[in-house]
């Protein structure tokens, strides 16, 4: 009974660290629109300092730091995503941006194909279907408002988030090692960027601060603990969490909102990724 309580405690730990990093993630396009910086420099400062908050994990957990070809493609892929997003969120929504930054799914499956030759199942294909129709209502919008250039780049920070799925299918890939020399590259490269800013007020350090220790830093800490204790299933719905509360932050706190064909949109790349991941972690558990 003893092990039984332990274990329903580790589970109930795990969704509440889940709970969290979706909640910290999904604050990323609220904290970029409300700084009034280049999307570069914002990206420069808040990854060093989400770098120092992983090494403050990394220490903690004792975890070796690994460099080789593997954990730089990664980090470049870190980067890329991360830069990625911060250009998109200036030009497009943030709830256009998260969105299209979730197809990450769909892309590693095309990129599983295309570097191990693993033709997607029929669930997979599905989703693809599901999600480009979601994707080409994003990019009809676009076209009338001006925004499609941002929702090609948000589409391209979803390529770049496959990759970083994808380290640990590499032998020598060490996703903990690619995101902090992501970070860290990002950080050093970009943040001297900032001393072209003007507006260094209070409310804006703190948004730079937050975006950088609790949006991306302390969500990848619970990210990384909370998947160790719970099932995949559970997992993948709480992750959901994120591109539907992003958005949301937004227009409450912002009063940005989605038009018409991006809700549209929206709703049905949510449903094709929901559908591909339950079906996923269903057939893990059935094996």
């Amino acid at each position: 009974m003893k092990n039984e309580m332990t274990e329903k405690e580790l589970r109930r730990n795990g969704i509440l660290l889940m709970l969290g990093a979706s909640i910290c993630f999904s604050t990323g396009g609220l904290f970029i629109k409300l700084i009034p910086w280049n999307p570069l420099a914002i990206n420069g400062a808040r990854n060093l300092i989400a770098c120092l908050v992983i090494l403050g994990y990394i220490r903690a957990t004792r975890h070796k730091i690994k460099v080789n070809p593997t954990v730089l493609v990664g980090a470049f892929s870190m980067a890329g995503v991360t830069t990625a997003y911060s250009i998109a969120n200036k030009l497009t929504t943030a709830g256009n941006t998260i969105i299209l930054q979730y197809t990450a799914p769909i892309w590693i499956m095309v990129l599983t194909y295309l570097i191990f030759h693993r033709k997607p199942s029929r669930t997979g294909i599905i989703s693809i279907a599901v999600v480009l129709a979601g994707i080409l209502c994003f990019f009809f919008e676009g076209m009338s408002t001006g925004r499609w250039a941002g929702d090609l780049i948000a589409l391209l920070s979803g390529v770049f988030y496959a990759g970083v799925f994808m380290l640990n299918s590499f032998e020598k890939g060490d996703a903990l090692s690619s995101v902090f020399l992501g970070q860290l590259l990002c950080g050093i490269a970009l943040t001297p960027l900032a001393a072209r800013e003007t507006d260094f007020s209070f409310p804006v350090l703190l948004c730079v601060f937050l975006l950088g220790a609790v949006q991306v830093g302390l969500a990848y800490i619970f990210f990384t603990t909370g998947t160790k204790l719970m099932d995949p299933l559970t997992a993948s719905i709480i992750n959901a969490l994120e591109p539907i509360l992003n958005p949301v932050l937004v227009a409450v706190f912002y009063g940005e909102k989605l038009g018409k064909m991006s809700l549209l949109g929206a709703a049905i790349v949510l449903c094709g990724i929901l559908y591909y991941n339950l079906s996923e972690a269903v057939r893990g558990t059935q094996s």
